[in-house]
């Protein structure tokens, strides 16, 4: 190829429509023996070309045409993590099985166990269902176990009662402390009862119904030093706001309304508290309590325990099915036994009327 045929300017243009020639032979034909070395010298001054539109921002040109922008949906991560959650929930939920609930009225042993009773006096209990006895007879059983072991007659009973404390629309009963009269006390002392009052009439009438301590804010004091103490603390309302800095000195024993610790009925809550027996909600759903000696007749021990049962049951509204999931009573050196604590509470209308 001839070097004659090669071009020696070239054109381009700039912003404003401007034309501007550079030579590319600028010493002429000669300076370039062969066409290697002016396709090298073309190919730098088109990149200087190139490097001095950029500069002056001008656009960049390209032989090939660029295609319309497209609006595609541009999805955001946490629009995919939403939705791989979605069906996560959706494949567990079809994972869970109803549970069977087997029915072993008309089986002729339970399922899992060996028998229904065992045939021996000795057996291992978990091949056998637990035997849910009367009210009446696990009383006569903690007697018989007194007589056999030897052990004091005069320790003392507990029952141990499981509540379903829930409620409609995951709703639940509020733990509670209760204080009531059993029809046969077990205690051979009185409780000591404390009366915060600032009236001296008022002060006077406690101690003449029994009152341990009858004071105003000066008992304060003495019982954050530990000089003064008793089974129970009543207020009258007036005086309720004063006694704040003794609240995480008594906790649980602090007065309250809800417990019938705080009104104007002073020789009433006197009344109650000299002989009563409180029990609380402990650990959510469990009451543990003691309910009477062994020494005590059968008859007393049995009306001590529906009387505490009836009381209980009182915190649950009666519409909401029964309270009490799992009744035990005990003896101090005796084993558990289950019995059946419907039977010491009344039955429903609909029950009486079939």
């Amino acid at each position: 190829m001839s070097l004659a045929r090669v071009e020696q300017t070239i054109q381009f243009y700039l912003p404003g429509g401007t034309i501007q020639r550079l030579s590319l032979f600028s010493h002429g034909l000669a300076a370039f023996p062969d066409m290697a070395g002016c396709t090298r010298t073309v190919l730098k001054v088109l990149a200087g070309c190139r490097r001095q539109l950029l500069r002056a921002g001008a656009p960049a040109y390209t032989v090939a045409s660029q295609p319309a922008p497209r609006n595609l949906p541009v999805r955001t991560f946490a629009a995919v993590k939403s939705l791989k959650k979605g069906k996560k929930e959706e494949t567990e939920k079809e994972v869970k099985k109803p549970k069977v609930v087997i029915d072993d009225k008309d089986r002729h042993k339970p399922y899992g166990k060996t028998a229904w009773t065992p045939v021996d006096d000795v057996y291992i209990m978990r091949y056998y269902p637990r035997t849910i006895y009367d009210a009446g007879e696990a009383i006569d059983m903690l007697k018989n176990f007194q007589m056999l072991d030897f052990t004091p007659h005069t320790q003392p009973v507990y029952t141990d009662l499981r509540l379903n404390m829930k409620l409609e629309k995951k709703k639940k009963v509020d733990p509670f402390v209760s204080t009531i009269h059993l029809p046969h006390p077990f205690k051979t002392e009185m409780n000591k009862v404390l009366v915060f009052t600032e009236d001296a009439d008022e002060a006077k009438e406690a101690q003449e119904n029994g009152a341990a301590f009858a004071g105003g804010v000066e008992l304060i004091q003495p019982i954050l030093d530990d000089e003064i103490s008793a089974d129970f603390y009543v207020a009258v309302p007036d005086i309720l706001q004063k006694l704040l800095p003794l609240k995480n000195k008594l906790r649980k024993k602090f007065p309250k309304s809800k417990r019938g610790s705080v009104g104007i009925h002073i020789p009433k809550m006197l009344q109650l508290f000299k002989t009563g027996h409180e029990y609380m909600v402990e650990s959510e759903c469990y009451v543990r309590t003691q309910i009477a000696t062994l020494d005590m007749p059968r008859e007393h021990i049995f009306a001590n325990l529906q009387t505490i049962l009836l009381d209980v049951c009182s915190h649950r509204p009666a519409d909401m099915g029964p309270f009490i999931e799992r009744a035990i009573i005990a003896s101090q050196t005796s084993e558990a036994l289950w019995y059946k604590s419907k039977d010491l509470l009344p039955k429903p209308a609909e029950e009486k009327m079939e």
